[in-house]
This record gives structure tokens, sequence and C-alpha cells, in this order.
């Protein structure tokens, strides 16, 4: 194989996605295929119990859909900064560090770049939010080396590290042909960032932007959190979420908090997780709603039903109407109903802190909203509609410009000079 020659790789490594772009000393960013002619693929993994193979994205999903026997992690970004980076678990009957499975995707990743561009590229900037954790700078910053430590375990030897806004807005810069004050929006998976950023086509050149950068905000919720919100609400009750027992007691809850988180959903397969489950049912009033928890947990459908959940709020906010989450896996003809006033319902509390991260990116560069230009759409939850709705009311002068939602940080990650 030939030398890497000089060249930038930016990865962002998403939550639920993840894309990549090469860009060499002088020509633009271009992105890398993952999957066919997508150039952005889930971030998920998959170790197949049946013939001991790895596999991601697309086809991760695909092989945990169809019932293949063994185990799907996804939202991998969600244990960075978390006690659990450094825990092992069982993969295949052998255990395995969580770190050491972002390091097998990220592993996957680079060789795909390499697959397509010729080479194995050296230097890599990746993306992170501007908090990996809310209001805990240790472990912000544990969570950052942990990503470091996975990057140099795949082979990367120039590692830098860039705000995922900021990316986004040096990706959207290549297209202006004035000067504009923007505030990039990024709605990832499980993060929202915020940053207010002077671009222009004669700034393009410098080679510290540090002073464009005028603020730079975030908070810890994203699409993960606003699918949780919605499983808990929607779904957990017909398993017996705030099902009033016997006792006049509601049912403990921490089950169906963790059947609605991602990266926990896999603990409630344990054998220990499944045994507490059972002992639930004489907090039962009804049986059927307990015998719907134990079949779900049994039959190990908790990420085919968080997958549901999602889908089913995408066609509710791209279609404007309502939809309901399939929950044939669990009992024929069951299902959730879910439509715009549900989402609006469910997730306002949520948009609304969301939003209100925004306002004080805003008021940290000392500006007004009606000094901004432009605010500059990306991350693939950004396209929720009651979210939009909610910028708008909040900057009803500045107009909303859709970027490339799914990988224009990874446009932009070349671009940096960190």
């Amino acid at each position: 194989m030939s030398l890497s020659p000089a060249g930038t790789l930016g990865i962002d490594f998403g939550t639920s996605n993840s894309a990549m772009a090469w860009a060499g000393p002088q020509g633009p960013a271009r992105l890398i295929p993952l999957e066919g002619t997508a150039v952005a693929m889930p971030t998920a993994v998959f170790f197949n119990a049946e013939d001991q193979r790895t596999h991601f994205g697309r086809d991760a999903m695909t092989q945990y859909l169809a019932g293949t026997e063994g185990r799907l992690m996804r939202s991998l970004k969600s244990l960075l900064g978390s006690s659990l980076i450094l825990e092992s678990t069982v993969v295949n009957h052998r255990q395995m560090r969580f770190l050491d499975i972002i390091a097998t995707f990220l592993a996957e990743l680079r060789s795909r770049a390499t697959l397509a561009l010729g080479h194995a590229p050296e230097r890599v900037v990746m993306g992170r939010p501007v908090h990996f954790v809310d209001e805990d700078a240790a472990r912000d910053a544990q969570a950052q080396q942990s990503l470091l430590e996975a990057a140099q375990a795949v082979g990367f030897k120039d590692i830098r590290f860039q705000f995922e806004p900021i990316a986004a807005a040096l990706d959207y810069e290549q297209r202006l042909d004035r000067e504009a004050l923007v505030l990039v929006v990024d709605l990832g998976g499980g993060t929202s960032d915020f940053t207010v950023v002077r671009l222009g086509p004669q700034r393009m050149a410098q080679a510290d932007r540090s002073a464009d950068v005028l603020a730079t905000t975030g908070v810890h919720i994203g699409g993960t959190d606003f699918d949780r919100q919605l499983s808990l609400e929607r779904v957990m009750p017909l398993l017996g979420f705030r099902h009033t027992g016997p006792q006049q007691r509601e049912v403990p809850s921490r089950v169906f908090f963790d059947l609605s988180t991602w990266h926990l959903i896999h603990w409630q397969y344990q054998p220990r997780a499944i045994a507490q489950a059972q002992a639930l049912r004489t907090n039962y009033s009804d049986p059927l709603l307990h015998q719907r928890l134990m079949r779900v947990l049994q039959d190990k459908q908790g990420h085919h039903i968080a997958h549901e959940v999602e889908q089913a709020k995408i066609r509710a906010s791209v279609q404007d109407a309502d939809t309901a989450v399939d929950l044939d896996v669990v009992e024929a003809g069951l299902a959730a109903a879910l439509g715009p006033a549900a989402l609006h319902e469910h997730l306002d509390a949520l948009l609304e802190r969301t939003v209100a991260c925004a306002g004080e990116c805003v008021l940290r560069a000392g500006l007004t909203p009606a000094a901004l230009d432009a605010i500059y759409l990306t991350g693939g939850s950004s396209a929720l509609r009651p979210f939009q709705q909610a910028l708008r009311a909040a900057f009803p002068t500045v107009p909303l410009v859709e970027g490339d939602l799914f990988s224009g940080v990874a446009a932009g990650l070349p671009y940096s000079r960190t």
C-alpha cells in the first residue's frame, strides 16, 4: 500500500449516524460513500452469534431486525463520559470493553476510507459535541480522552478535535458569496450544539478563525432523548409503566426507562434483569400488561420497539399526520398511536430547553436575534417539525437554512485548522 499523501480525514462519529469526508491540501472536501452511494450510515454494530461475524451500519440493523441471534450495539457515543466506558460486556461468550467496541466501529470507518481513497489515512479531525456531559468538565475531558484512545488504537497518528457546530459552519461557508452572521444549529442523536460564527468567502483563507467564533453552547438533548420520551409516554404504558397495582402503588419504573434508552436496552435481557421483571408480577393488577413486558424481555424485542418508535416519530413529523408505533412483535394488532399533537405534548419541554440553549448562544455572542443573517440547520433531529416550529417562534425574523442533515459536520471537519 502506498504512503498516505497529505490530506485530512474528517470523522463525524455520531450517536445515531456517522459520516466521513476527505480533503487534500488544496482541493475541496468530498464525502466518502460508506454503504453503496450513501454517505452516512447508522452508528450500529451487530455481533452475529451464528456466524461470529461483525456487521455495521444498515447491515447491522438488518441482521438484528431479521431475528439473527446476536448482540446489537447502538448509541455508542452516549457511553463517552460515563462510568460504563471502561467496563466490559459479554459479546459472543467473551468479555469486551465498551471502549473497544467504539474502536471496532472506528476501525471499520478507517477501513472503508482506506478502500475509497486507496491509502490508509493517518491525519484525522474528529467531531465532538460542545459538551459530551453537561456541567461536568472532568467527565467531558474524560470523554474526549476516551475517543482519542479509540482513534489511536485503530491506527490514526495525527488526531485533532473540532466542535461539531463549527465544522458544520465551515461546510456552510463554502456556499456563501458574502459575509454573514450565522447561528449554526446541530441537533444530533445525543446532543444539541450551537455556535454563532462570522462566515464569508473573504475569511475562508485565514489560518486562525478563532475570532470569527463568537459563542458556543450545547445541551445533552438529542434525537434519542425524543425517542425515549415518546416511548415512555406512548409505548411503555402498554407494558405497565405507571400502572397501579393491587396495593395502589405504581409498578417500579426502572425497567421501562432502560427499555426506552438505546444503550441500556441490552442490560434488560440479562437473566438477573429478567428475574427481577418476573418478580414484578405481584405489582400488577392487569396480568396482560405483565405478560407483554415479559414477552419483550424474553424475546429480546426492546431494540425492535425502539426502532419502531423512531420510525413513527419521523413519519408523524414528515407527514404532519397521525401514525402509530407498530407493536406486532409484542402482540398481534397492538399499536401505540402517535401524531403531531402527541409530538408537541410530549416533546415541548425538551424542545423548550433546546431552543433556550440556542438563545443563550446568541446572548453570549453579544447579539440580538435580529442581528443574525441566517440559522443553519444540520443533524438529523433538526428536521423535526416541532423543533423547527419552536425555533421559528424564538427567532421569527431569521431565515432557516436546512443543510446536509446527516453529513454536514463531516464535510466541514477537514477544513478545521485546529
